[in-house]
């Protein structure tokens, strides 16, 4: 990849991914038009200087869903028995591994649809992936990076850290920093 075509992806990959950057949320999902090739040495460097993963989820014709996590954030959100409960229903087991999970949510997505429970993958509370099923994506109290159908005060505050998240980010790469140095002072101003 050009050097301009990384500089714009990477600036894609923060507008839409720097709650999970920072370290504030376990994952985000991007759509993104990249060439396997590309992506795959792109990957390589991402997970080894970020600490990160990135996996593509589905592609469709020249697009490709990413999605970028911790996976220690999200061992964190898959694990609590509120939520292995809850997976269950989709036909994920307890014993599962992070990696088999996502191998078993990424079999379960096609083009243009998502199944009910990637929410929680995405660091969604439970109550509002379970308000979006019950309600088939009508009647939530706020809509913001998510539909919400509770707590929408605590919500609301999430909505700003994360906007924040972003605002920072893209401050350090629009002063010319490098994407993994940006990442860096990021996380500094963060703390």
């Amino acid at each position: 990849m050009s050097e301009l075509e990384r500089q714009s992806f990477e600036r894609t990959l923060a507008v839409h991914s720097a709650p999970a950057l920072l370290g504030i949320k376990c994952a985000n999902l991007i759509s993104v038009a990249m060439d396997e090739r590309d992506m795959r040495e792109y990957q390589q460097e991402f997970e080894n200087r970020s600490g990160m993963q990135m996996l593509v989820l589905c592609q469709c014709r020249d697009r490709c869903l990413l999605y970028v996590y911790h996976e220690m954030l999200l061992k964190m959100q898959l694990w609590q028995p509120e939520i292995l409960r809850f997976l269950a229903q989709y036909g994920y087991r307890n014993n599962m591994t992070v990696p088999e999970m996502l191998s078993h949510l990424a079999a379960r997505m096609q083009c243009g649809h998502f199944p009910h429970e990637i929410g929680i993958f995405l660091g969604y509370p439970l109550a509002d992936v379970q308000g979006f099923i019950a309600n088939h994506g009508k009647n939530c109290l706020l809509c913001g990076c998510w539909k919400v159908y509770s707590n929408p005060e605590s919500a609301r505050r999430t909505f700003a850290n994360y906007d924040r998240c972003r605002d920072i980010l893209c401050d350090k790469l629009q002063q010319g920093c490098g994407f993994f140095r940006a990442l860096e002072l990021s996380k500094e101003e963060l703390s």
